[in-house]
């Protein structure tokens, strides 16, 4: 069959072979009918069969064709949709504006153009450049400053300004700032200058006209005094112009005078030249391109050409590495930094806050400054610096011969022994309430005797260890120098207790305390309040304190004394508190000394400020005092006596008013005098913003204030991270109680650490601590009358505690029937708890199990389904067997029936042929068709023939 088969294939017409070919004819299809296709199927006929098999699947699931059509569909919507809306969220950038308007000096080249502004630097002399950002504050903030600077420097300054922002311009792609607004200035191919400093108008002019002119020209002696007297470290260059235009070397100096400016934007180092040859011999400069370094205390130096290249990096770096500063400038950039903190680590630091104008020719205040620093450095009593004071303070001197600072040993001994005395301001403490008189002494140290006065005695250099050693003597011996008032001056010689060779010398004065000056608000180190006892009842009275004099105080107090003991010169090596010197400027940096403790408003921005980290404490100048020489050394010398009068800063809230029906006081710096250790009873607590459980106490101070009656004992708080103390009455923990009696303000007591702090403890805590019997009243026995007023008074109290304590006994009893409803809530709500928790288990146990079992009837979802397209793959390939079945019967009928027609032809012949009896030679294949005029087929064909038709009915 499969070869009458592929014989019909081979005699039919050329379409019927295509479709023979592409359904896999020629091959045994009869013998298996589900064998895939050949591989040598054409691509269009797998197609086709693909296409096939979709309309059959189709046909045979309609869903499926409609969840695929709805599939595509809202594909496309969302796709669409998408697309649409990235058309609406991403908007071009909007194309730049001019940031600075078209009347400004400064050309605005707004779209970035950086290379614009490199063509027009190289054809300018000074150029700067501004780069900004549109939306930058700063960069608006400084955009006026930038006008304000260039309006003045027009015709000599090319001011550019550079967007940097627009993403489409060349300095968006080329320069990478981490910040802005950013400054850099060109001096024609030097370059770029960074400038870091304050964004004003007159520091950017002022940095900038130093760029300008990096050297100064000193052309005479008074210009050269100037240069030397200066704050600053000076730099100065000898050069010979007379033979060149430009002598050699000089194009360095220049050029280092630059990188100055450079690494150092506040410009610390001046540099100088000197064209004439004789004011060059008066620092030691001989030859032409030699390079000198003033120091005002240690030796000036000559740059070693000898030792180190000449060259403008190591003139720069000679100059900065051995540079001597007598203060500094600190120009904090207002952001987070460790400047302020890595000063203060250097030791005590002098902080003055004045107005500063860069641009004004003369600063009388900083020259006082300057003159004051000089002389606190000066300790060996330098003629060149001498020379520079006398300069400073504008007197006639003898016409300067040399200014050359030779070594050391060449220079006399500076006369320190008469010039610095070793002496302090002694005030004696005051133990009895009715004197009203003070006794101050000066306490000298001397290796000499008899009975001189201080200014006439010969002292040598101040050592610590001496007068820490005298001021312990004369402590013991502090008696003999009580006197009444008077107004004499008694002095007298003691030997010490430590050395038989050493003597020192005491002036002791009785001053009244109602001299003005004396009196102040604070309690002074040296003196102990006088308190006047009285009951409880009756209001404490305490005598306002009396301070230290000062040494500016001196003059008069001690009229006939000489005040040169406490001589300022050198006054830095004879303290072991040394202070480093900073100016800031109040017009920028004034909020610093507002928390220093300047006042927030006040006329003249001027204010001085000592701070000493080690010692946690910072001091102050009376800021109704002058910032001038006088207050300024008379300032630094309090500070730096062993026993400073100065009275330790202290930094408070401001005053909380409240009514007078409040019933806890809130307690401040400036008024903890007035309610602690003026008032009756106090009790104090300490607490802090911070501390969390310190807010669980006010409920029990507020019941506390109801029950105690008014005017008995004041209850009260303070903030102490908002306000200082003295040291004498801060604690090291919170919340800290304490309780100052009304007559016993020194013998405070502190509420017990491991007691808990209740109502009733509280209540114990002052009853046991307040009204004791006190010995200074035993003296005069009690009346019979003020007995009888004290037991009603106290049977009053009692009467009134008791109707307290039945009020809280009725609280207490209200609280507790509370307590028993709560519990009982909490039990029931405890149970619906387990009960919930009960059923939350049981659902998640249920939860896991349905959850077991979806993923078991997942996989067996797709097991089911991999056998399914298996099926349908099969299936697929038995239609197509099918058809080529259909095809190959379907030419079968035809050659049967052609077959029946010709044997009924030859049937009905009148001549029938004989039959061969004999084989032919050549027999025809089996199954191939007989042509016209053969002879009929044998009888097995026609039972052949019809099994063929009973399978083709099967088929069917």
């Amino acid at each position: 069959m499969s070869e009458c088969g592929g014989r019909g294939g081979g005699s039919t017409s050329s379409d019927d072979a295509e479709d023979e070919g592409g359904g896999g004819g020629g091959g045994p299809a009869g013998s298996d009918s589900l064998s895939p296709a050949p591989a040598g199927a054409s691509p269009a006929g797998r197609l086709r069969r693909g296409l096939r098999g979709a309309s059959l699947m189709a046909r045979r699931r309609p869903e499926l064709l409609c969840g695929a059509v709805a599939l595509g569909c809202a594909l496309l919507l969302a796709l669409k949709f998408t697309c649409s809306r990235a058309k609406d969220v991403i908007i071009p950038a909007k194309p730049p504006v001019s940031f600075f308007s078209s009347r400004s000096p400064v050309l605005d080249l707004f779209q970035g153009q950086l290379d614009y502004a490199e063509n027009i630097r190289q054809d300018s002399e000074v150029v700067l450049l501004f780069f900004y950002a549109p939306w930058c504050g700063q960069s608006i903030a400084a955009r006026a400053e930038i006008e304000q600077a260039a309006s003045r420097l027009s015709d000599q300054v090319l001011f550019v300004a550079i967007n940097c922002w627009w993403n489409q311009g060349k300095c968006r792609k080329q320069k990478h700032f981490f910040y802005f607004p950013v400054i850099y200035l060109y001096h024609r191919s030097f370059g770029p200058i960074e400038y870091k400093g304050p964004m004003s108008a007159v520091y950017i002019e002022k940095f900038v006209r130093r760029v300008m002119k990096p050297l100064l020209y000193i052309p005479s002696q008074s210009e050269l005094l100037d240069f030397l007297s200066n704050y600053e470290p000076g730099v100065l260059g000898y050069f010979d112009f007379r033979g060149s235009p430009q002598p050699p070397g000089y194009l360095t100096f220049f050029t280092s005078a630059l990188h100055s400016l450079k690494k150092d934007y506040l410009g610390t180092v001046r540099f100088g030249v000197i064209t004439n040859k004789h004011l060059a011999k008066l620092v030691s400069l001989v030859h032409s391109g030699s390079v000198y370094l003033h120091r005002h205390f240690n030796t000036s130096l000559v740059f070693p050409r000898e030792v180190m290249n000449y060259t403008a990096e190591n003139i720069y770096k000679w100059a900065l590495e051995n540079r001597e500063t007598l203060f500094r400038w600190l120009r904090p950039h207002g952001g987070k930094s460790l400047l302020m903190n890595n000063e203060l680590k250097k030791g005590p630091a002098l902080f003055l806050f004045i107005p500063f104008n860069p641009l004004a020719e003369s600063h009388p205040l900083i020259d006082e400054i300057t003159e004051v620093a000089l002389e606190y450095n000066n300790c060996h009593g330098d003629q060149v610096v001498e020379r520079l004071l006398q300069h400073l303070r504008r007197v006639d001197a003898p016409a300067l011969e040399s200014l050359a600072l030779d070594p050391p040993a060449q220079l006399p001994d500076p006369p320190l022994i008469t010039a610095s005395r070793c002496c302090n301001t002694v005030v004696l403490p005051q133990w009895h309430s009715f004197s009203r008189t003070h006794n101050v002494c000066e306490l000298c140290v001397n290796q000499t005797a008899g009975g001189i006065k201080p200014s006439s005695v010969s002292m040598p250099q101040c050592s610590f260890f001496e007068m820490a050693a005298a001021l312990d003597s004369f402590y013991l011996k502090e008696q003999t120098f009580y006197h009444g008032a008077s107004e004499s001056i008694e002095c007298s010689n003691f030997l010490t207790s430590y050395s038989p060779f050493s003597y020192y010398t005491a002036c002791c004065r009785t001053i009244n305390r109602g001299v003005a000056g004396f009196i102040d608000s604070e309690q002074d180190v040296f003196e102990a309040p006088t308190i006047a006892f009285s009951s409880l009842e009756k209001k404490c009275e305490v005598d306002a304190p009396s301070s230290v004099p000062h040494i500016e105080e001196n003059r008069y107090l001690f009229p006939g004394v000489d005040v040169t003991s406490t001589n300022f010169t050198g006054l830095s090596c004879r303290t072991n508190k040394t202070l480093n010197i900073y100016l800031l400027d109040s017009n920028l940096f004034w909020l610093y000394a507002e928390r220093l403790g300047a006042p927030s408003s006040t006329r003249v921005k001027e204010f001085a400020a000592i701070v000493d980290v080690k010692e946690e404490s910072h001091y102050i100048l009376d800021p109704k005092q002058a910032l001038m020489k006088f207050t300024l050394e008379s300032f630094i010398q309090n500070f730096s006596v062993l026993y400073s009068p100065l009275k330790r800063h202290l930094i408070g809230s401001e005053s909380a008013q409240f009514p007078s029906q409040h019933l806890i006081t809130e307690v401040t710096t400036d008024t903890f005098w007035e309610v602690v250790l003026q008032k009756q009873d106090v009790l104090l607590l300490y607490y802090a913003q911070w501390c969390g459980f310190c807010p669980s106490l006010n409920h029990i101070f507020i019941q506390l204030a109801r029950l105690l009656p008014m005017g008995t004992c004041t209850v009260a708080r303070i903030d102490v991270s908002q306000n200082d103390l003295p040291w004498e009455f801060m604690v090291d923990r919170l919340p800290t109680v304490m309780f100052f009696p009304c007559n016993r303000k020194d013998l405070s007591v502190k509420y017990p650490e491991d007691l808990p702090i209740t109502l009733p403890n509280l209540l114990r805590f002052i009853l046991h601590h307040s009204n004791p019997v006190s010995p200074w009243n035993m003296a005069d026995p009690p009346t019979k009358e003020c007995l009888q007023s004290e037991a009603v008074l106290q049977q009053g109290h009692i009467s009134h505690l008791e109707r307290e304590i039945q009020k809280l006994r009725a609280e207490i009893s209200s609280l507790q029937r509370a307590q028993g409803q709560v519990e009982f809530q909490l039990s029931s709500a405890r149970r619906d708890e387990h009960r919930l928790r009960r059923q939350q288990q049981a659902l998640e146990e249920q939860h896991r199990l349905l959850q077991q079992h979806s993923a078991q009837l997942q996989a067996l979802y797709e097991q089911k389904t991999h056998e399914l397209e298996a099926l349908a793959r099969k299936l697929q390939e038995l239609a197509d067997a099918s058809e080529n079945l259909l095809t190959e019967n379907t030419w079968l009928k035809i050659l049967v029936a052609t077959m029946e027609r010709k044997l009924e032809g030859k049937d009905g012949a009148e001549n029938p042929a004989p039959l061969r009896k004999a084989r032919p030679e050549h027999p025809e294949p089996s199954g191939s068709p007989r042509l016209p005029g053969s002879t009929p087929p044998p009888s097995n064909i026609s039972s052949t023939l019809a099994s063929e038709r009973n399978n083709e009915n099967r088929t069917d």
